[in-house]
């Protein structure tokens, strides 16, 4: 039997430990190339869809300022500057600041919102359709996540939109307006509003404003008070436009065409989706 050797033994208790710490060495170094590689190709994906984003404001807003038939001025085109006003004003606040990931999240959703807005005020005022436009988003469960009946309210506007429906517009209009009003209820009543802040601004009922109420709804969000105008200025754009198409009493589902409803529906999910995420 060979001697035992306490020093041979150490040594190769030794080399196990290098071995052992040059793999994990190794393996350490790869997660962090992956994790700095998957962080740069979201930094890099996020860059580019904001980008995506701002080049469609830019030319939706040059086409809408260039070809617009909206002469006479209301209350969806008031909506609209006041949209456009808040958003170069958030550009302006966060363009050097250090973002935490949540708020470049919802920067990012105020893009495609203001993408979509314009989109759909070229569309539905002058039948202007893009070459590309933002993407469909599925609401429906988000909607249930709040409330059964929520999402109930959406199937029915939804189903409303049939070329064959000759009322499709002001049934739609109807649902989808129930909709925002009863998910900002629901989100922000006015007990919790006036819990959180007792000296908030009231309607003459004596309700809490929809301002307060987003405000409520975004109170962990960390963002500037520009962003807050921004989303009451977006929701007042959605039902304005809904009193445009309500207002469209000829063709086959109003004055306005199936791919144009089409529109106000993704419109209008994607208004939904953003307080859907804006809010808590």
């Amino acid at each position: 039997m060979a001697k035992f050797s306490a020093s041979h033994f150490k040594s190769q208790i030794r080399q196990a430990q290098r071995k052992a710490e040059r793999q994990l060495k190794n393996e350490l170094n790869q997660a962090s190339r992956k994790i700095e590689r998957d962080i740069n190709r979201e930094i890099h994906n996020y860059n580019s869809k904001m980008q995506h984003n701002r080049q469609i404001v830019l030319r939706e807003l040059k086409k809408l300022q260039t070809h617009s038939t909206m002469t006479i001025r209301s209350s969806y085109t008031i909506s609209l500057d006041a949209m456009q006003k808040h958003y170069v004003t958030i550009g302006n606040v966060y363009q050097n600041e250090s973002l935490t990931p949540q708020q470049e999240y919802i920067l990012n959703l105020i893009e495609q919102e203001q993408a979509n807005g314009l989109i759909t005020a070229n569309i539905v005022e002058n039948n202007d359709f893009p070459a590309e436009n933002t993407d469909d988003i599925e609401i429906g469960a988000k909607l249930q996540h709040v409330s059964d009946d929520l999402n109930n309210r959406w199937k029915g506007a939804v189903f409303a939109i049939n070329p064959q429906n000759p009322d499709a517009a002001r049934h739609f209009c109807t649902s989808a307006r129930e909709i925002f009003t009863e998910f900002i209820e629901l989100k922000a009543p006015d007990e919790a509003v006036f819990q959180y802040n007792p000296n908030c601004q009231k309607t003459n009922q004596g309700n809490a404003t929809r301002r307060e109420k987003i405000k409520y709804m975004m109170r962990n969000s960390n963002m500037d008070e520009s962003v807050i105008s921004f989303a009451e200025a977006d929701i007042t754009n959605i039902l304005e436009l809904f009193h445009v198409l309500s207002d469209g009493t000829h063709g086959p589902a109003g004055r306005y065409s199936y791919q144009n409803l089409l529109q106000v529906k993704k419109r209008v999910e994607q208004g939904i989706y953003f307080l859907c995420e804006i809010s808590i």
